[in-house]
Protein backbone atom coordinates (compact mmCIF):
# COMPACT_ATOMS: atom_id res chain seq x y z
CA UNK A 1 0.00 0.00 0.00
CA UNK A 2 1.18 3.52 -0.73
CA UNK A 3 1.35 6.88 1.02
CA UNK A 4 -2.14 7.84 -0.21
CA UNK A 5 -3.93 4.55 0.54
CA UNK A 6 -6.77 4.42 3.05
CA UNK A 7 -8.06 1.16 4.51
CA UNK A 8 -11.75 1.12 5.51
CA UNK A 9 -12.72 -1.65 7.95
CA UNK A 10 -16.48 -1.98 8.56
CA UNK A 11 -18.88 -4.91 8.53
CA UNK A 12 -21.70 -2.79 7.06
CA UNK A 13 -21.50 -2.86 3.27
CA UNK A 14 -23.41 0.42 2.96
CA UNK A 15 -20.90 2.26 5.15
CA UNK A 16 -17.93 0.75 3.30
CA UNK A 17 -19.27 1.70 -0.12
CA UNK A 18 -20.29 5.22 0.91
CA UNK A 19 -16.96 6.07 2.54
CA UNK A 20 -15.08 4.47 -0.34
CA UNK A 21 -16.93 6.52 -2.97
CA UNK A 22 -16.45 9.77 -1.06
CA UNK A 23 -12.72 9.25 -0.54
CA UNK A 24 -12.11 8.04 -4.09
CA UNK A 25 -13.86 11.17 -5.40
CA UNK A 26 -11.36 13.17 -3.35
CA UNK A 27 -8.47 11.40 -5.10
CA UNK A 28 -7.54 8.83 -2.44
CA UNK A 29 -6.87 5.17 -3.16
CA UNK A 30 -9.05 2.96 -1.01
CA UNK A 31 -8.94 -0.63 0.18
CA UNK A 32 -11.86 -2.18 2.07
CA UNK A 33 -12.22 -4.99 4.60
CA UNK A 34 -15.48 -6.30 6.01
CA UNK A 35 -13.95 -7.76 9.19
CA UNK A 36 -10.79 -7.94 11.30
CA UNK A 37 -9.52 -11.04 9.50
CA UNK A 38 -9.44 -9.24 6.14
CA UNK A 39 -7.95 -6.16 7.80
CA UNK A 40 -5.09 -8.24 9.21
CA UNK A 41 -4.36 -9.74 5.80
CA UNK A 42 -4.23 -6.33 4.14
CA UNK A 43 -2.06 -4.87 6.92
CA UNK A 44 0.35 -7.81 6.68
CA UNK A 45 0.79 -7.11 2.97
CA UNK A 46 1.75 -3.49 3.51
CA UNK A 47 1.30 -0.31 5.55
CA UNK A 48 -1.70 1.87 4.67
CA UNK A 49 -1.44 5.62 5.13
CA UNK A 50 -4.60 5.62 7.26
CA UNK A 51 -7.13 3.16 8.67
CA UNK A 52 -10.80 3.96 9.31
CA UNK A 53 -11.72 1.22 11.80
CA UNK A 54 -15.21 0.31 12.99
CA UNK A 55 -15.42 -0.64 16.67
CA UNK A 56 -18.27 -3.14 16.54
CA UNK A 57 -17.54 -6.08 14.21
CA UNK A 58 -18.69 -9.71 14.39
CA UNK A 59 -15.35 -11.54 14.50
CA UNK A 60 -13.03 -9.21 16.43
CA UNK A 61 -13.97 -5.75 17.70
CA UNK A 62 -11.96 -2.75 16.52
CA UNK A 63 -10.42 -1.96 19.91
CA UNK A 64 -9.06 -5.51 20.17
CA UNK A 65 -7.60 -5.27 16.66
CA UNK A 66 -6.05 -1.91 17.58
CA UNK A 67 -4.44 -3.50 20.66
CA UNK A 68 -3.16 -6.34 18.51
CA UNK A 69 -1.49 -3.97 16.04
CA UNK A 70 -0.01 -1.96 18.90
CA UNK A 71 1.44 -5.05 20.62
CA UNK A 72 3.04 -6.55 17.51
CA UNK A 73 4.51 -3.32 16.16
CA UNK A 74 2.05 -2.81 13.29
CA UNK A 75 0.41 0.35 14.64
CA UNK A 76 2.69 2.53 12.53
CA UNK A 77 -0.11 4.43 10.77
CA UNK A 78 -2.87 6.70 12.11
CA UNK A 79 -6.10 4.88 12.95
CA UNK A 80 -9.46 6.65 13.22
CA UNK A 81 -12.09 4.69 15.11
CA UNK A 82 -15.75 4.75 13.98
CA UNK A 83 -18.92 3.81 15.85
CA UNK A 84 -22.53 4.74 16.32
CA UNK A 85 -22.86 3.19 19.76
CA UNK A 86 -19.51 3.69 21.50
CA UNK A 87 -19.24 5.10 24.99
CA UNK A 88 -16.84 7.79 26.10
CA UNK A 89 -14.85 5.12 27.95
CA UNK A 90 -14.40 3.18 24.71
CA UNK A 91 -13.18 6.26 22.88
CA UNK A 92 -10.76 7.08 25.69
CA UNK A 93 -9.41 3.51 25.72
CA UNK A 94 -8.88 3.55 21.95
CA UNK A 95 -7.04 6.86 22.19
CA UNK A 96 -4.87 5.52 25.01
CA UNK A 97 -3.92 2.49 22.90
CA UNK A 98 -2.90 4.72 20.01
CA UNK A 99 -5.94 5.70 17.91
CA UNK A 100 -5.57 9.12 16.29
CA UNK A 101 -9.22 10.19 16.52
CA UNK A 102 -12.81 9.01 16.84
CA UNK A 103 -15.75 9.55 14.43
CA UNK A 104 -19.32 9.05 15.54
CA UNK A 105 -21.79 7.59 13.03
CA UNK A 106 -23.53 8.87 11.02
CA UNK A 107 -20.38 10.62 9.82
CA UNK A 108 -20.80 14.06 8.26
CA UNK A 109 -19.01 14.71 4.97
CA UNK A 110 -17.01 17.73 6.14
CA UNK A 111 -16.10 16.06 9.43
CA UNK A 112 -14.89 12.96 7.55
CA UNK A 113 -12.73 14.86 5.08
CA UNK A 114 -11.25 17.16 7.73
CA UNK A 115 -10.36 14.22 9.98
CA UNK A 116 -8.83 12.25 7.10
CA UNK A 117 -6.73 15.24 6.07
CA UNK A 118 -5.47 15.79 9.64
CA UNK A 119 -4.74 12.12 10.14
CA UNK A 120 -2.76 11.82 6.91
CA UNK A 121 -0.76 14.93 7.77
CA UNK A 122 -0.08 13.52 11.21
CA UNK A 123 1.08 10.25 9.67
CA UNK A 124 3.50 12.03 7.35
CA UNK A 125 5.04 13.90 10.29
CA UNK A 126 5.64 10.76 12.37
CA UNK A 127 9.15 9.31 12.33
CA UNK A 128 9.45 6.09 10.40
CA UNK A 129 9.91 2.92 12.52
CA UNK A 130 13.50 2.77 13.73
CA UNK A 131 14.93 -0.61 12.76
CA UNK A 132 18.47 0.45 13.61
CA UNK A 133 20.38 -0.41 16.77
CA UNK A 134 20.79 3.26 17.75
CA UNK A 135 18.72 2.69 20.90
CA UNK A 136 21.41 0.30 22.16
CA UNK A 137 24.37 2.65 21.67
CA UNK A 138 27.42 3.18 19.44
CA UNK A 139 30.22 1.56 21.44
CA UNK A 140 32.56 -1.12 20.03
CA UNK A 141 30.48 -3.85 21.71
CA UNK A 142 27.32 -2.69 19.93
CA UNK A 143 29.20 -2.47 16.62
CA UNK A 144 30.29 -6.09 17.10
CA UNK A 145 26.67 -7.05 17.86
CA UNK A 146 25.53 -5.25 14.70
CA UNK A 147 28.09 -7.14 12.61
CA UNK A 148 26.90 -10.46 14.04
CA UNK A 149 23.26 -9.59 13.31
CA UNK A 150 24.17 -8.50 9.77
CA UNK A 151 25.84 -11.85 9.19
CA UNK A 152 22.77 -13.66 10.55
CA UNK A 153 20.35 -11.62 8.45
CA UNK A 154 21.06 -13.50 5.23
CA UNK A 155 20.60 -16.90 6.85
CA UNK A 156 17.29 -18.72 6.98
CA UNK A 157 18.07 -20.44 10.28
CA UNK A 158 16.18 -19.68 13.49
CA UNK A 159 18.08 -17.27 15.72
CA UNK A 160 18.39 -17.39 19.50
CA UNK A 161 19.24 -14.12 21.28
CA UNK A 162 20.67 -14.56 24.78
CA UNK A 163 21.39 -12.03 27.49
CA UNK A 164 20.16 -10.42 30.68
CA UNK A 165 16.59 -9.09 30.95
CA UNK A 166 16.17 -5.74 29.23
CA UNK A 167 19.30 -6.13 27.07
CA UNK A 168 17.57 -5.09 23.85
CA UNK A 169 15.99 -8.27 22.50
CA UNK A 170 13.13 -6.44 20.74
CA UNK A 171 15.46 -3.89 19.13
CA UNK A 172 17.61 -6.70 17.70
CA UNK A 173 14.59 -8.66 16.47
CA UNK A 174 13.19 -5.58 14.72
CA UNK A 175 16.62 -4.86 13.22
CA UNK A 176 16.45 -8.27 11.53
CA UNK A 177 12.91 -7.64 10.23
CA UNK A 178 12.38 -5.56 7.05
CA UNK A 179 10.40 -2.37 7.84
CA UNK A 180 7.38 -3.41 5.76
CA UNK A 181 7.32 -7.06 6.90
CA UNK A 182 5.00 -8.39 9.64
CA UNK A 183 6.49 -8.56 13.13
CA UNK A 184 4.42 -10.86 15.33
CA UNK A 185 5.34 -11.15 19.01
CA UNK A 186 2.81 -13.06 21.15
CA UNK A 187 2.66 -11.65 24.67
CA UNK A 188 1.92 -14.93 26.46
CA UNK A 189 2.49 -18.67 26.25
CA UNK A 190 -1.27 -19.15 26.03
CA UNK A 191 -1.36 -17.21 22.75
CA UNK A 192 1.18 -19.59 21.22
CA UNK A 193 -0.67 -22.66 22.50
CA UNK A 194 -4.20 -21.53 21.59
CA UNK A 195 -3.58 -19.51 18.40
CA UNK A 196 -0.18 -20.64 17.11
CA UNK A 197 -1.33 -21.42 13.56
CA UNK A 198 -3.01 -18.02 13.27
CA UNK A 199 0.11 -16.25 14.57
CA UNK A 200 2.25 -17.97 11.92
CA UNK A 201 -0.19 -16.95 9.17
CA UNK A 202 -0.11 -13.35 10.37
CA UNK A 203 3.70 -13.47 10.36
CA UNK A 204 3.85 -14.70 6.74
CA UNK A 205 6.94 -13.28 4.94
CA UNK A 206 8.04 -11.71 8.21
CA UNK A 207 9.11 -12.53 11.75
CA UNK A 208 7.68 -14.56 14.62
CA UNK A 209 9.42 -13.30 17.75
CA UNK A 210 9.19 -15.32 20.98
CA UNK A 211 10.18 -13.11 23.88
CA UNK A 212 11.54 -15.40 26.61
CA UNK A 213 11.48 -19.06 25.72
CA UNK A 214 13.44 -19.90 28.86
CA UNK A 215 10.17 -19.90 30.81
CA UNK A 216 8.20 -22.03 28.34
CA UNK A 217 6.37 -24.92 29.93
CA UNK A 218 6.30 -28.36 28.31
CA UNK A 219 2.90 -27.82 26.70
CA UNK A 220 4.15 -24.58 25.12
CA UNK A 221 7.25 -26.37 23.84
CA UNK A 222 5.02 -29.05 22.33
CA UNK A 223 2.88 -26.39 20.63
CA UNK A 224 6.02 -24.77 19.22
CA UNK A 225 7.29 -28.10 17.84
CA UNK A 226 3.96 -28.55 16.04
CA UNK A 227 4.28 -25.09 14.48
CA UNK A 228 7.79 -25.55 13.07
CA UNK A 229 6.67 -27.12 9.73
CA UNK A 230 4.36 -24.16 9.14
CA UNK A 231 7.22 -21.65 9.35
CA UNK A 232 8.79 -22.68 6.04
CA UNK A 233 5.37 -22.92 4.41
CA UNK A 234 4.63 -19.27 5.25
CA UNK A 235 8.22 -18.00 4.89
CA UNK A 236 8.45 -16.99 8.56
CA UNK A 237 11.76 -16.28 10.32
CA UNK A 238 11.74 -17.54 13.91
CA UNK A 239 13.57 -15.29 16.37
CA UNK A 240 13.72 -16.28 20.04
CA UNK A 241 15.12 -14.59 23.14
CA UNK A 242 16.05 -15.93 26.54
CA UNK A 243 17.54 -14.61 29.76
CA UNK A 244 18.44 -18.12 30.89
CA UNK A 245 21.83 -19.66 30.22
CA UNK A 246 22.14 -22.34 27.57
CA UNK A 247 22.88 -25.05 30.19
CA UNK A 248 19.63 -24.10 31.93
CA UNK A 249 17.75 -24.40 28.62
CA UNK A 250 19.23 -27.85 28.03
CA UNK A 251 17.76 -28.97 31.37
CA UNK A 252 14.32 -27.46 30.65
CA UNK A 253 13.81 -28.16 26.95
CA UNK A 254 13.08 -31.16 24.80
CA UNK A 255 16.52 -32.07 23.33
CA UNK A 256 15.36 -31.97 19.70
CA UNK A 257 13.69 -28.56 20.18
CA UNK A 258 16.77 -27.14 21.91
CA UNK A 259 18.98 -28.37 19.05
CA UNK A 260 16.67 -26.69 16.52
CA UNK A 261 16.49 -23.36 18.35
CA UNK A 262 20.20 -23.15 19.14
CA UNK A 263 21.53 -23.52 15.58
CA UNK A 264 22.44 -19.83 15.60
CA UNK A 265 23.06 -18.03 18.92
CA UNK A 266 23.98 -14.36 19.42
CA UNK A 267 24.68 -12.99 22.94
CA UNK A 268 23.68 -9.41 23.80
CA UNK A 269 26.04 -7.42 26.04
CA UNK A 270 24.68 -6.03 29.34
CA UNK A 271 24.51 -2.25 29.58
CA UNK A 272 27.18 -2.08 32.31
CA UNK A 273 29.72 -3.48 29.84
CA UNK A 274 29.34 -0.46 27.55
CA UNK A 275 28.83 2.33 30.10
CA UNK A 276 30.16 5.01 27.76
CA UNK A 277 26.90 4.75 25.82
CA UNK A 278 24.76 5.58 28.85
CA UNK A 279 24.98 9.43 28.88
CA UNK A 280 23.97 9.75 25.23
CA UNK A 281 21.24 7.12 25.56
CA UNK A 282 19.85 8.86 28.65
CA UNK A 283 19.76 12.24 26.92
CA UNK A 284 18.02 10.73 23.89
CA UNK A 285 15.40 9.01 26.08
CA UNK A 286 14.85 12.23 28.04
CA UNK A 287 14.26 14.22 24.86
CA UNK A 288 11.74 11.66 23.66
CA UNK A 289 9.80 11.72 26.95
CA UNK A 290 9.75 15.52 27.01
CA UNK A 291 8.35 15.62 23.47
CA UNK A 292 5.79 12.83 23.84
CA UNK A 293 4.53 14.08 27.21
CA UNK A 294 4.62 17.75 26.14
CA UNK A 295 6.80 18.76 29.08
CA UNK A 296 8.86 21.89 29.44
CA UNK A 297 12.50 21.48 28.50
CA UNK A 298 14.55 19.13 30.70
CA UNK A 299 18.27 18.42 30.79
CA UNK A 300 20.67 16.30 32.84
CA UNK A 301 23.67 17.91 34.53
CA UNK A 302 27.09 16.33 34.05
CA UNK A 303 26.93 14.99 37.61
CA UNK A 304 23.56 13.37 36.91
CA UNK A 305 24.84 11.74 33.74
CA UNK A 306 27.89 10.47 35.60
CA UNK A 307 25.64 8.96 38.30
CA UNK A 308 23.66 7.17 35.62
CA UNK A 309 26.87 5.98 34.00
CA UNK A 310 28.19 4.48 37.25
CA UNK A 311 25.05 2.46 38.00
CA UNK A 312 25.20 -1.30 37.29
CA UNK A 313 21.76 -1.46 35.56
CA UNK A 314 20.60 -5.00 36.36
CA UNK A 315 17.53 -4.27 34.24
CA UNK A 316 19.69 -2.90 31.40
CA UNK A 317 18.08 -0.74 28.68
CA UNK A 318 14.52 -1.21 29.86
CA UNK A 319 15.46 -0.08 33.36
CA UNK A 320 17.37 2.92 32.00
CA UNK A 321 14.33 3.97 29.96
CA UNK A 322 11.97 3.63 32.92
CA UNK A 323 14.18 5.56 35.32
CA UNK A 324 14.84 8.40 32.87
CA UNK A 325 11.10 8.62 32.19
CA UNK A 326 10.37 8.72 35.92
CA UNK A 327 12.96 11.47 36.43
CA UNK A 328 11.52 13.51 33.56
CA UNK A 329 7.94 13.27 34.80
CA UNK A 330 8.75 14.06 38.44
CA UNK A 331 11.42 16.76 37.98
CA UNK A 332 10.57 20.02 39.76
CA UNK A 333 13.13 21.99 37.78
CA UNK A 334 14.30 22.02 34.18
CA UNK A 335 17.78 20.87 35.25
CA UNK A 336 17.97 17.33 36.67
CA UNK A 337 20.97 17.02 39.01
CA UNK A 338 22.67 14.04 40.64
CA UNK A 339 20.55 14.29 43.81
CA UNK A 340 17.21 13.08 42.39
CA UNK A 341 19.06 10.60 40.16
CA UNK A 342 20.78 8.96 43.14
CA UNK A 343 17.53 8.87 45.13
CA UNK A 344 15.77 7.02 42.35
CA UNK A 345 18.69 4.67 41.73
CA UNK A 346 18.86 3.84 45.44
CA UNK A 347 15.36 2.35 45.22
CA UNK A 348 16.65 -0.16 42.66
CA UNK A 349 19.70 -1.26 44.62
CA UNK A 350 19.41 -5.00 45.20
CA UNK A 351 18.70 -6.07 48.80
CA UNK A 352 21.42 -7.92 50.63
CA UNK A 353 20.89 -11.64 50.00
CA UNK A 354 19.68 -13.72 52.91
CA UNK A 355 22.01 -16.56 53.80
CA UNK A 356 21.71 -19.77 55.76
CA UNK A 357 24.53 -20.62 58.12
CA UNK A 358 25.74 -24.15 57.46
CA UNK A 359 28.71 -24.17 59.83
CA UNK A 360 29.08 -24.73 63.56
CA UNK A 361 26.44 -26.59 65.57
CA UNK A 362 23.68 -25.94 63.00
CA UNK A 363 25.20 -28.31 60.47
CA UNK A 364 26.59 -31.79 61.08
CA UNK A 365 29.76 -32.34 59.06
CA UNK A 366 30.27 -35.83 60.52
CA UNK A 367 27.95 -37.61 58.10
CA UNK A 368 28.15 -39.14 54.61
CA UNK A 369 28.18 -36.68 51.70
CA UNK A 370 24.78 -37.85 50.43
CA UNK A 371 23.16 -37.17 53.81
CA UNK A 372 24.89 -33.78 54.11
CA UNK A 373 23.68 -32.80 50.63
CA UNK A 374 20.11 -33.83 51.45
CA UNK A 375 20.24 -31.85 54.69
CA UNK A 376 21.42 -28.73 52.89
CA UNK A 377 18.88 -29.09 50.07
CA UNK A 378 16.09 -29.57 52.62
CA UNK A 379 17.07 -26.34 54.39
CA UNK A 380 17.48 -24.58 51.02
CA UNK A 381 13.99 -25.44 49.75
CA UNK A 382 12.34 -24.75 53.13
CA UNK A 383 14.00 -21.33 53.13
CA UNK A 384 12.62 -20.37 49.69
CA UNK A 385 9.17 -21.84 50.39
CA UNK A 386 9.02 -19.68 53.49
CA UNK A 387 10.14 -16.56 51.61
CA UNK A 388 7.46 -17.05 48.94
CA UNK A 389 4.69 -17.91 51.40
CA UNK A 390 4.19 -21.35 49.90
CA UNK A 391 3.66 -20.01 46.36
CA UNK A 392 5.20 -22.90 44.44
CA UNK A 393 5.14 -21.14 41.07
CA UNK A 394 7.43 -18.43 42.43
CA UNK A 395 9.58 -20.99 44.26
CA UNK A 396 10.03 -22.99 41.05
CA UNK A 397 11.09 -19.88 39.16
CA UNK A 398 13.41 -18.78 41.99
CA UNK A 399 15.27 -22.11 42.23
CA UNK A 400 15.27 -22.77 38.48
CA UNK A 401 13.22 -25.98 38.40
CA UNK A 402 10.00 -26.94 36.63
CA UNK A 403 7.16 -27.40 39.12
CA UNK A 404 6.91 -31.14 38.43
CA UNK A 405 10.62 -31.56 39.13
CA UNK A 406 10.33 -29.37 42.22
CA UNK A 407 7.47 -31.39 43.71
CA UNK A 408 9.34 -34.63 43.01
CA UNK A 409 12.44 -33.28 44.73
CA UNK A 410 10.47 -32.06 47.78
CA UNK A 411 8.78 -35.44 48.14
CA UNK A 412 12.15 -37.16 47.95
CA UNK A 413 13.53 -34.88 50.69
CA UNK A 414 10.41 -35.18 52.85
CA UNK A 415 9.69 -31.42 52.76
CA UNK A 416 6.09 -30.58 53.61
CA UNK A 417 4.55 -27.67 51.68
CA UNK A 418 2.24 -25.56 53.85
CA UNK A 419 1.13 -22.12 52.71
CA UNK A 420 1.46 -19.28 55.16
CA UNK A 421 -1.77 -17.77 56.47
CA UNK A 422 -2.20 -14.22 55.20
Amino acid sequence: MGSNDILIVDDEIGIRELLSEILQDEGYRVAIAENATQARQIRNQGRPALVLLDIWMPDTDGVTLLKEWASNGQLTMPVVMMSGHATIDTAVEATRIGAFDFLEKPIGLQKLLATVKRALKHGEMQPKPDNSLAALGKSPLILILKKQLDQAQSLSLPLLLTGEPGSGFVACARYLTPPTAPFIAPDSQEALVDSGAELVQRAANGTLFLRDIGHYERRTQTALVQLLPRLDKHNVRLLCATSRSLPELIDRFDPALFTYLSQLVIPLPPLREHRDDIPELAEHILAGVVESSQLTARRFTSAALNALRQHDWPGNHEQLHNIVKSLALTASESEIDAGPVNRVLAQFSPPRPQTITVSGPQFNFDQPLRNARDEFERAYFEHHIGLEGGNMSRVAEKVGLERTHLYRKLKQLGVQVVKKQR
